[in-house]
């Protein structure tokens, strides 16, 4: 079932873009532009590793000074070890913003984890609970058979799913596979009988750069990750043994803690996260374009102040704040 069956009518902004797009220090300066107007907006965010207590660093987690006194919301929530999906974010994000809005505020959505975003704004099906049973015979299955031929059986009962997930994306494939043997029916069509989504207009601010300015300015943050607490955060889940874990999947977690032990220089290590992080931001793009109504703004061709003035307009218009100050004036 759908927990969220009913639209909400109030307004929500997000802004959104690839990792290394600028996007948390846009939200800050956003919020500290309505805050001389004496509009609160709060952060949430919508990340999928700054959730998690403890490392900060590895994860581009902005520390106190960065978030500007902008109240900050689902950052620190999760303990190192426990696995957090989308739909527990878009659970207790949900909280945050209700509460944010009996403030007074209004909650400024700023992250690039897809699914997360996804999960918040239209509601998230994630299926029956676990089948342990069944998973363990997938996984056998699969361990024998490999990732293409579990593809393969996907798509011959749910090929709107199968379409969806790459071969290699076992985990999903599996989880599409449980949730049909489970219910006798396929994820497509159960995902498709969801009431509204959570959201009745949520405004979507874009920041992208071209992929050759985006590369320089992931380089540039790796090195700084590297230099500046990374491979003691990633030392310090190995010794608790957590490299197995959900937030040891980290981009270039594991590259990070080679370093540190000397497998690899630190030229090899820089290559080698900054690859991850390229990959990754290609696919958020490819995410983020499926996204309808994004006003996309590129930093690298417009000034800060001018795309920050011009989102602020947008986001004024949202939530109603021209007409306010017309009628007052």
């Amino acid at each position: 079932m759908n927990r969220y069956p009913s639209e909400n009518p109030r307004p929500i902004i997000l802004v959104v873009g690839t990792t290394c797009s600028g996007k948390t220090a846009f939200g800050v300066e956003l919020a500290r532009r309505f805050r001389e107007e004496g509009v609160s907006l709060e952060i949430v965010g919508a990340d999928a590793r700054q959730i998690y207590r403890g490392i900060g660093v590895g994860t581009a987690k902005p520390g106190m000074e960065e978030r500007g006194g902008v109240p900050h919301h689902m950052l620190d929530v999760a303990e190192l070890g426990e696995t957090f999906s989308a739909a527990r974010y878009a659970d207790e994000a949900s909280v945050c913003i209700e509460d944010i809005y009996r403030r007074g505020a209004y909650p400024l959505v700023v992250g690039g984890s897809g699914l997360y975003i996804r999960a918040l704004v239209e509601g998230f099906f994630d299926g029956p609970e676990a089948q342990p049973e069944i998973r363990e015979r997938l996984e056998a299955e699969a361990s024998r058979r490999g990732c293409a031929a579990m593809h393969e059986r996907l798509a011959a009962v749910d090929p709107e799913t199968a379409a969806k997930l790459h071969p290699n994306d076992l985990r999903r494939v599996v989880r599409a596979l449980e949730v049909y043997q489970a219910t006798g029916r396929p994820v497509s069509r159960l995902r498709a009988e969801q009431k509204a989504p959570r959201f009745a207009s949520p405004l979507y601010i874009g920041l992208r750069y071209p992929s050759s300015v985006l590369a320089e300015r992931i380089e540039f943050r790796v090195r700084r990750m590297l230099t500046g607490g990374m491979l003691e955060e990633v030392a310090m889940l190995a010794e608790m043994n957590l490299t197995d874990a959900r937030v040891f999947e980290g981009l270039g977690f594991q590259e990070a803690l080679a370093l540190r032990r000397g497998q690899m220089t630190e030229d090899e290590a820089v290559h080698a996260i900054s690859r991850l992080h390229r990959n990754y931001a290609k696919r958020q793009r490819t995410w983020f374009r499926r996204l309808k109504g994004v006003n996309w703004y590129d930093p690298g061709e417009q000034e800060p102040g001018v795309i920050l003035e011009k989102a602020h307009d947008k986001v004024s218009r949202h939530l109603g704040l021209e007409s306010r100050m017309e009628g007052s004036s």
